[in-house]
């Protein structure tokens, strides 16, 4: 529209900002953060049986696999480009001890679920958490002594642990139990028997969340919470600084990977962490975040395809290297179809 004889001069901006956001091409040009599958990690959830898929009440479109399925899951992710699976299991009830023995069963549901993937897909990443509260029959992620969850004698457990998946074939042990110095005894386990190579993804600032609600139904560990909270081991949500110091105990004791969980809410913390130690550094799109877009877009109130979108690049901005998420699949979907 060009101006009339009585306009001032100036009156119009010289700088605009919406020139550089008229075309998809330019908008493509100037982007400054970047979504690719390459930046996801499914987490899946693993139970008994054989030819089994159940879901999970409280996760609209997330299930559970028998091992045995898990080949083909993994291999639709796999092909979308998403470079690795994080494996959690169901475990049942019969098979918790106040010792947690089963974490250490080198045929339990992690064990066998890492073997069905690798045999099948050798060249997918397959993560493994560590922590023992799938197998605790105390719910928590150490094991209890008079109420107490012990620090030292959990290490140990952990280390048994992360030996008995690292035989099983997995590329990446990530502790989310919060016991203090068990990057350091897991480093050592691991390199002892032969495992360097074996990549250490930390869970280093891990919060006391509401958000883990889902989580919880889909390894059914929900209702066996005995003695002290979880708040005596994971991070009080009032605290960022303390989450510095947790992650430059975990790097200086030999972690190759840093993690901040929940995620959307502690968004602040990534990117501090990011800022400050520079490593690689990721994000748990948890549980109760996946639940709270998906129900409100299954009942019309959010645009699906959008907000897993939107919601993953805020990871990227914050500065994250890699993101796991349920959204995983449907993002990498999505992100091919554009």
């Amino acid at each position: 529209m060009s101006r009339g004889p009585s306009t001032p001069v100036g009156v119009f901006p010289q700088t605009r900002m919406r020139r550089n956001r008229r075309w998809d091409w330019s908008r493509r040009l100037v982007r400054e953060n970047t979504l690719t599958p390459d930046d996801l990690i499914w987490p899946v959830f693993v139970c008994e049986g054989t030819d089994h898929i159940e879901p999970v009440p409280t996760m609209p479109g997330v299930v559970r696999y028998s091992p045995d399925r898990l080949p083909a899951a993994v291999a639709e992710a796999k092909a979308l480009g998403i470079p690795a699976v994080a494996i959690f299991p169901a475990t049942p009830a019969s098979a918790k001890s106040p010792g947690a023995e089963e974490a250490w069963n080198p045929d339990n549901l992690v064990c066998q679920a890492v073997r069905a993937i690798k045999d099948a897909h050798p060249d997918m990443g397959v993560m493994c958490d560590v922590a023992l509260d799938p197998f605790n029959s105390d719910g928590h992620d150490g094991i209890v002594r008079d109420g107490h969850v012990e620090n030292d004698e959990t290490l140990e457990a952990l280390c048994r642990q992360a030996l008995v998946q690292v035989e099983a074939g997995c590329d990446v042990i990530a502790p989310s139990d919060m016991m203090d110095g068990r990057i350091g005894v897991l480093r050592e386990a691991l390199d002892s028997e032969g495992h360097e190579k074996v990549l250490l993804m930390s869970y280093a600032a891990k919060y006391s969340s509401g958000f883990y609600g889902p989580f919880r139904d889909a390894i059914e560990s929900k209702g066996f919470l005995k003695g002290e909270t979880k708040d005596t081991y994971q991070m009080d949500p009032a605290n960022t600084d303390e989450a510095l110091r947790e992650v430059a105990l975990d790097i200086e004791e030999g972690a190759d990977m840093v993690m901040v969980k929940p995620g959307l809410p502690y968004l602040d913390i990534v990117y501090r962490v990011k800022e400050r130690f520079g490593v690689p550094t990721f994000a748990y799109n948890v549980s109760g975040e996946y639940a709270m877009l998906r129900i409100a877009a299954d009942n019309g109130a959010l645009d699906y395809d959008r907000v897993v979108l939107e919601s993953l690049m805020a990871f990227k901005r914050a500065g994250c290297n890699g993101v796991l998420t349920y959204f995983a699949v449907d993002a990498a979907r999505l992100l091919h179809d554009s």
